[in-house]
């Protein structure tokens, strides 16, 4: 069973020198740019994250998100991303991004979650976010593999910062224990 968040902002060895950075931590306490909410396809809030999000940021964000308009049925779909002001969080922004159901890895998960981090990274590029925090995308009720989900999100992570494009600092911010292991474990590959 997984820790409580220990809120501990101490970087990974490797963070001294790399742009990526694990903490444990409620994403919702972070004094970051932006942070990215796993949210699902009404953007209006839910469980995990997405909820805990729209708690701490208060009714304005479910308003900014009833405005963004629907297509298709959906304010946004699986693999993109949208952006709203943070209201009362600490965060400036909060990017939204809706992340893959698992359904056995052959449904395209896995090129739907590292839309999700590229979609999310160029919205972050186009308005100027300099530190974004990431939640483990999809690794909630969504069912994604922990460790599948971390691998792609440091590998889109990587790529994006090897072409030299903002944001400059990506922070992982894990909730419990088990996910903060599996971040730990992929970005230990870096060294």
């Amino acid at each position: 069973m997984d820790r409580e968040p220990s809120n501990d902002s101490t970087p990974t060895p490797h963070a001294m020198t790399s742009p990526l950075r694990l903490i444990q931590a409620d994403i919702t306490t972070l004094a970051v740019d932006a942070i990215v909410n796993a949210a699902n396809d009404s953007l209006l809030g839910g469980g995990g994250v997405d909820g805990a999000i729209h708690r701490a940021a208060g009714p304005e964000l479910l308003e900014a998100c009833r405005m963004i308009p629907r297509l298709g049925g959906v304010r946004c779909a699986t693999g993109e991303a949208r952006i709203t002001p943070g209201f009362h969080l600490p965060a400036r922004w909060v990017i939204h991004t809706v992340g893959p159901v698992w359904r056995g890895g052959t449904h395209g998960e896995a090129e739907l979650l590292a839309a999700c981090y590229r979609s999310t990274l160029a919205l972050a590029r186009q308005h100027d976010i300099a530190t974004i925090a990431f939640p483990a995308i999809s690794c909630g009720v969504y069912g994604y593999p922990i460790a599948a989900a971390t691998t792609i999100a440091v590998r889109e992570a990587r790529a994006w910062l090897a072409r030299g494009r903002g944001p400059h600092e990506l922070v992982f911010c894990a909730f419990g224990a088990a996910i903060a292991d599996a971040y730990r474990r992929e970005l230990a590959t870096l060294s």
